[in-house]
């Protein structure tokens, strides 16, 4: 007897997480007779900010404290091969009008990345559990402690942005394969995911993403790399990457479909250091809306950002400056585009573990009021936000 589509996928899921298992503990090697030490580490980071927001058509300026994320992060080694990840986290606690327990955003913890992982080798790595997502670069491989501007892009869930694709939080749940080939210069990482699920996903379809990155100086080989170096790598990495969901939607008429290409690069000179980054996303049937901008859901869309930032050479007082500045540019399909500029300067202490960050950001919709017909007025802002980061 033929199942229903949810158990279809259900089972093949369930098929594909035993054969990566199996395929691991047949390809580990065999423990010798020397007990294997089980390792643990710990660390927390957190982030505070105080935020300014614009009011418009009549609103209050809205002054805000909250704490923008705080991470307990565990990870260790269970046995040869086999490792697990952590992260415990609540973001965006004391925003106002945010408050999503159950996905640890406003009070509530969560866990934001989970997983256990089978290192088969430097070219084959499996992960089992909640993660980024292989997509984007700035959402898929960059550590949020590391980021050369205040935050992500406004696109991705930055400032008070949202996150364009299928996610819980940035992540997704589900099986990863990465790793390294050609010595480290080619990095792949491909996964199959829930994705949207519930009453926007009747057939219970799967989610299928993938990346590549190519390494031209300096090798990006972790999962979590950095959007800044801080002078102590070169680095020039040229990405791609693909998301796929079919059949979303109430009744499944809906594909999402999803392309980006990236470039990222960080050179240092002398004492100093530049760092670079931009992006152009292409995106069939978006499935989220992006607050202040004319995105919602169903539209075709093309999203890019260019950031750059300088490491000053010199110190000033106990730290170093970096000022940064990005552009983003939202184009929906039969829509006014939105321009969103950021400038900012961090004061690096002791490098992304302590660092002070002030970042003033202005969304711009490229149309004069009054909006077209059938839609509501998107105005002009700006946010002032200030950042204390910290970590261990």
């Amino acid at each position: 007897m033929r199942g229903t589509p949810e158990q279809g996928a259900g089972r093949w899921q369930l098929a594909a997480i035993a054969a990566c298992l199996g395929l691991g503990l047949s390809l580990a090697p065999a423990a010798s007779g020397k007990e294997f030490e089980r390792k643990l580490s710990l660390g927390l980071r957190a982030q505070g900010w105080f935020q300014w927001v614009e009011g418009v058509n009549g609103e209050s300026d809205l002054e805000d404290f909250q704490l923008r994320r705080v991470y307990l992060y565990v990870h260790g080694a269970l046995a040869p091969k086999v490792s697990y990840f952590a992260h415990v986290a609540v973001d965006r606690l004391g925003q106002e009008g945010l408050d999503n327990p159950s996905l640890g955003l406003g009070s509530g913890l969560a866990i934001r990345d989970g997983w256990i992982a089978l290192d088969l080798a430097p070219s084959c790595k499996i992960q089992l559990g909640r993660m980024y997502v292989p997509f984007t670069r700035a959402f898929g491989t960059e550590g949020t402690f590391s980021l050369l501007g205040l935050d992500l892009p406004f696109t991705q869930g930055g400032v008070r942005g949202a996150i364009f694709y299928p996610s819980k939080v940035g992540r997704d749940d589900g099986v990863v394969v990465w790793g390294n080939l050609l010595g480290g210069s080619l990095q792949y990482r491909a996964g199959i995911l829930d994705g949207l699920d519930g009453a926007s996903n009747p057939s219970s379809s799967l989610r299928w993403a993938g990346r590549l990155g190519w390494s031209l100086w300096d090798k990006e080989t972790t999962w979590f790399n950095q959007g800044t170096y801080l002078g102590k790598k070169r680095v020039l990495v040229l990405g791609a990457g693909a998301d796929r969901q079919s059949n979303l939607g109430p009744t499944g008429e809906r594909d999402y479909n999803a392309v980006t290409f990236d470039v990222f690069m960080d050179q240092p000179i002398g004492a100093g250091a530049v760092t670079l980054e931009a992006a152009l996303t292409e995106v069939h049937n978006a499935v989220a809306p992006i607050n202040y901008t004319w995105l919602e859901s169903g539209d075709e869309v093309r999203l890019s950002y260019l950031q750059g930032g300088y490491l000053l050479p010199n110190s000033l007082g106990p730290g170093r400056l970096q000022p940064y500045a990005r552009y983003e540019r939202v184009s929906v399909s039969g829509k006014p585009d939105t321009g969103i500029a950021s400038l900012g300067c961090n004061y690096l202490l002791r490098g992304h573990d302590l660092k002070l960050t002030v970042d003033w950001t202005h969304l711009n919709q490229r149309v004069a009021p009054p909006a077209p017909p059938g839609h509501a007025a998107i105005e002009n802002r700006s946010l002032i936000s200030i950042q204390l980061s910290a970590g261990f």
